[in-house]
């Protein structure tokens, strides 16, 4: 009977062990949001115009050391034009960015890019993301590659996003939507090139669940 009890102490005793054990560990790394960078690039029959944003929010997820989510948050408000002097129209192309024709700031004043998946490519860093992005009142589901290296800091993740501007609702000067437009054509596509700096200050989910039981 002793014999008994004593095997069956010992199975319970294993099997919380392994509960501990094959529970999995699950980090956020913040941004750090100054040292994280995004630039934008528009085009237009006649050239291009460029300029900056600021990242609001963001966090990169790795679920037992393997990279499994995050999102990011844009300030759209944040919107520079670095490629016009000022009073030379740089202040009348970021207030008409800004404005109802294309971002409408004053009510969409953020922009959100959520993951859904993430896939290796094969090589060490190299991933596919795919998720949700979410400008004005419409989300669309995106694709893009994006190079993450992991530090004894954190991880810096970049990534050359491509965006077609009228799945938004962002339609002032398309030509798919507007005709003759001539030289006044402004194309569809914009990029977004992002470098997402996430550092230490980690959320162990595992850790904080143990203190508070």
């Amino acid at each position: 009977m002793k014999s008994l009890k004593l095997m069956g102490l010992m199975t319970l005793t294993l099997l919380i062990g392994m509960s501990f054990t094959d529970a999995p560990v699950v980090k956020s790394l913040k941004a750090n949001l100054e040292n994280s960078i995004i630039n934008w690039k528009g085009y237009k029959v006649t050239g291009s115009h460029e300029g900056t944003l600021k990242l609001k929010d963001g966090e990169l997820t790795y679920t037992d050391e393997v990279l499994t989510g995050g999102f990011f948050l844009i300030d759209m408000t944040s919107l520079t034009c670095t490629d016009l002097a000022a009073g030379r129209g740089k202040e009348k192309l970021e207030g008409h960015l800004k404005s109802a024709d294309f971002f409408g700031v004053e009510k969409f004043p953020t922009a959100r890019f959520d993951i859904n998946k993430i896939t290796s490519r094969g090589a060490e860093g190299d991933y596919r993301v795919s998720g949700n992005l979410t400008i004005k009142a419409s989300t669309e589901a995106i694709k893009f590659n994006a190079i993450i290296k992991k530090d004894m800091k954190g991880a810096t993740a970049t990534a050359a996003i491509k965006i077609d501007r009228t799945d938004f609702d962002v339609r002032y000067g398309s030509g798919s939507f507007f005709d003759n437009l001539g030289d006044k054509t402004i194309y569809d596509e914009f990029d977004l090139n992002l470098t997402l700096v996430v550092g230490e200050k980690m959320m162990d989910k595992e850790k904080m669940m143990h203190k508070e039981n």
